[in-house]
C-alpha cells in the first residue's frame, strides 16, 4: 500500500475520532446540566463518528490480512491511539450518565 494512502487512512481515523471526542465532551457538559437525554443523543452521534473511524481501520486491516505490504508509520500509531482513547472515553461517558441520573434522582 502506498505511503500516501496509509497517511490518508490515518488522518481519516484522527478526523472521526477527534469529532467523536468533541461530541463526548459536549455530552459531559450536558450531563452536568442534567440534560441526560440530550447527552445520550450526543453520545449516539459520537458513536457514528467512531464507527466511521473504525471502518477506515478495518479496511486497512483487510488489506494487510490479504497479504498487501503495509508500512506502519508513526501517524498511524497516533491515529490508533486516538481511536482507542475515544472508544474508552465513550464507554466511560455512557456509564457516567447512569451515575449522574442516580445522583439526580436521590
Amino acid at each position: 500500500m502506498e505511503q500516501e494512502k496509509i497517511q490518508t487512512v490515518a488522518f481519516e481515523i484522527i478526523l472521526h475520532s477527534g469529532s467523536a471526542r468533541t461530541m463526548i465532551h459536549e455530552a459531559f457538559n450536558m450531563m452536568r446540566n442534567n440534560e441526560f437525554r440530550n447527552a445520550e443523543e450526543k453520545l449516539e452521534e459520537a458513536n457514528k463518528e467512531i464507527v466511521l473511524a473504525h471502518k477506515s481501520q478495518t479496511e486497512l486491516l483487510k488489506q494487510y490480512s490479504s497479504g498487501e505490504t503495509i508500512t506502519m508509520e508513526i501517524i498511524m500509531v497516533h491515529a490508533q491511539d486516538h481511536l482507542m482513547t475515544v472508544m474508552t472515553l465513550k464507554d466511560i461517558a455512557s456509564e457516567m450518565i447512569h451515575l449522574y441520573e442516580k445522583v439526580e434522582n436521590k
